[in-house]
């Protein structure tokens, strides 16, 4: 965690919190992330989800010896994703403790990785033939700088992204500055969007808005978000706004 900035996570963390039946999340620590000079702390956030006795672990964050209990008492890790270029630092912890387990990246992760996953690992490049097909729809959605891969569970209608929304609270940032950029970027409390710089990396705008409106039409409850608040209710209107710039 980076230094002073305990205000900007969601505690307690490194433990398993209920979304829904089958569905829970882990709120890890912060991360630094930005440019050089304008580095801000982002909260992490894993989600978990069960189907049958088998575990999806959805952007792992850090594994300890306790969250690592919790899991094995929940059920088997079988899947491990990283959901974009930039979602995919713990994984190998993850691999080491659950050797077993199918690990899925999305595009551009070994090229962003330099070395550090250098075990088998499988592509997460389509919208279906997982074995998770059934309980779990899977879509990415193109950019040209990075894929990310959606994903949701059809039972609990929920839906969990990564980075195509971010949603920071201002009472959560430390510093005039943080506030300021995050205001800027769009991904401000509660109108948290899409943020602007990576909109511009996704230039096929019609191929995103189909990508937003199959979401739309889920119609998911809660969204699950991996930096910020996330939104435990209402998930489909909360689409509908933080696009209402693509969606017109």
């Amino acid at each position: 965690m980076m230094k002073h900035d305990s205000l900007a996570t969601y505690p307690p963390l490194n433990t398993l919190k209920r979304v829904a039946d089958d569905v829970w999340i882990v709120d890890g620590p912060t991360i630094a992330f930005g440019q050089p000079l304008l580095k801000m702390p982002f909260s992490t956030r894993m989600t978990i989800i069960r189907i049958g006795g088998d575990l999806l672990i959805h952007s792992p964050t850090p594994l300890t010896a306790e969250l690592k209990t919790e899991v094995e008492g929940r059920g088997r890790p079988r899947w491990i994703v990283g959901p974009n270029r930039i979602h995919y630092w713990w994984i190998p912890d993850w691999h080491t403790a659950f050797p077993d387990t199918e690990v899925y990246l999305a595009p551009r992760i070994r090229e962003q990785a330099a070395g550090r996953i250098d075990f088998d690992c499988q592509a997460l490049d389509r919208d279906r033939g997982y074995s998770w097909d059934k309980d779990v729809a899977t879509l990415p959605v193109e950019g040209s700088y990075m894929t990310e891969v959606v994903f949701f569970h059809r039972k609990s209608r929920t839906l969990v992204l990564t980075d195509l929304i971010e949603n920071f609270e201002p009472r959560k940032l430390g510093s005039l500055l943080t506030r300021v950029l995050t205001w800027l970027g769009g991904v401000q409390h509660p109108d948290g969007s899409m943020p602007r710089d990576m909109r511009l990396s996704y230039r096929d705008k019609a191929g995103l808005r189909g990508a937003v409106e199959t979401m739309i039409g889920w119609n998911p409850e809660r969204i699950v978000l991996a930096h910020g608040r996330w939104y435990d209710r209402n998930g489909t209107d909360e689409l509908r706004r933080a696009f209402r710039w693509l969606l017109g």
